[in-house]
């Protein structure tokens, strides 16, 4: 039972988009999904992930240039996708990665900055990372209270910046700060004095993720360090941007996880002397379920096209993002009911997903704030405070 199949959705890829979705998922059947349980419960993701990463070619694959791919919406948005059914926190890495560091550098990155970074995170020979959220401002990133300041011809930027992806491991730290002219975005180096990182422990969701708080203390910064393209908030929103829509897709890939581990369930577990997923019940929850996942993907791949022709609009990007996380949760919930009490264990992918997808439905714009993206595009009247 697959809901993509039911609605013939594959027969609408190319050749090409077919076979990168393809190449993803075989690397991780043989060398991602195995572990991943582990991973998650052991609340660690190996470091070597990165460069197999790069030498799969996800990284950065939809950015043109510097060792990157330049593949198409669509295909990048396949790979998230599986990458996703896999676990949530390695596609954060790969999107993290690729749409916050790697987009920000390329987007608004000086020439030298780029040949200096992008290769090397193409390859996975360095991490990125990118801070803009903090303890105190998430969803109104404006108040920021992070500030770079002119010493002679440095910066120093001071503050703090939590639920950073890669945190940790970041070779280069994109991190956005107030100045006096407004938001700018600065390249930190590991090792540069006064930057530490601290990974942040307890975590219910997202546990095969490295999750870390940034610290800043007179952390000096040569003007060479500044993305010069990056001028105002809005440069660091377009590149959240370019992370929500990779969720569009993973979130998709979840929930079909989800659901293909629970048609598998159902099929063998026996009940009353028949297969489970022979009851009334259960098909109306596979019926429900599959509506969810088709529709999910339609609309994911309606929005690569309109990115693809250069037509894709922010509130479109919220829509997608609210629509399909929320859609995901709902279908790992019930593939877990299906899978009764053998559902809370590991061996079985959607309570892993449903607690990932918390984390999923917060981060790069809670629910309510994309609901009021799209509150603002419907009526044209603002209503975030």
């Amino acid at each position: 039972m697959d809901p993509l199949e039911l609605l013939d959705i594959p027969s609408t890829l190319g050749d090409e988009e077919r076979d990168i979705r393809s190449t993803v998922a075989r690397y991780l059947a043989d060398h991602v999904r195995p572990h991943v349980a582990e991973w998650f419960e052991a609340g660690a993701l190996p470091r070597e992930i990165a460069p197999e990463l790069g030498r799969l070619g996800v990284l950065g694959m939809h950015l043109d240039g510097y060792g990157c791919a330049g593949a198409s919406a669509t295909a990048y948005g396949l790979a998230c996708l599986e990458l996703e059914a896999v676990d949530s926190g390695v596609r954060s890495f790969v999107s993290v990665q690729g749409s916050l560091s790697m987009f920000s550098i390329w987007r608004h990155g000086s020439e030298e900055q780029k040949l200096q970074w992008l290769p090397r995170l193409a390859a996975g020979e360095a991490v990125g990372c990118f801070g803009l959220t903090e303890p105190d401002f998430g969803s109104n990133p404006a108040g920021m209270r992070t500030r770079a300041e002119r010493r002679g011809g440095d910066w120093v930027l001071n503050g703090t910046k939590t639920w950073i992806t890669n945190g940790s491991w970041a070779d280069v730290a994109t991190v956005w700060a107030n100045t006096e002219e407004g938001v700018r975005g600065f390249l930190v180096p590991r090792g540069t004095p006064g930057f530490t990182a601290r990974d942040i422990k307890g975590k219910l969701s997202m546990r095969a993720s490295v999750t870390s708080e940034l610290s800043l203390e007179d952390v000096r910064l040569p003007e060479s360090a500044r993305l010069p393209g990056a001028l105002g908030l809005g440069a660091a929103l377009s590149c959240l941007n370019e992370a929500r829509f990779g969720i569009v897709f993973g979130a998709v890939g979840a929930a079909l996880d989800c659901f293909r581990t629970a048609a598998d369930y159902a099929g063998t577990r026996v009940q009353f002397d028949r297969p489970i997923a022979g009851f009334q019940l259960t098909q109306r929850k596979f019926a429900d379920m599959s509506l969810a996942v088709g529709n999910a993907m339609l609309l994911a791949l309606h929005l690569a096209r309109l990115k693809e022709a250069g037509a894709l609009r922010p509130a479109q990007i919220s829509a997608g993002k609210l629509n399909n996380v929320s859609a995901a949760i709902a279908v790992a919930r019930e593939a877990r009911t299906i899978l009764g009490a053998n559902g809370i264990s590991l061996d079985y992918s959607p309570m892993r997903h449903a607690n990932n997808l918390e984390s999923v439905l917060t981060y790069e714009g809670t629910a309510e704030i994309h609901a009021l993206a799209l509150g603002h595009a419907l009526t044209g009247i603002p209503a975030y405070r």
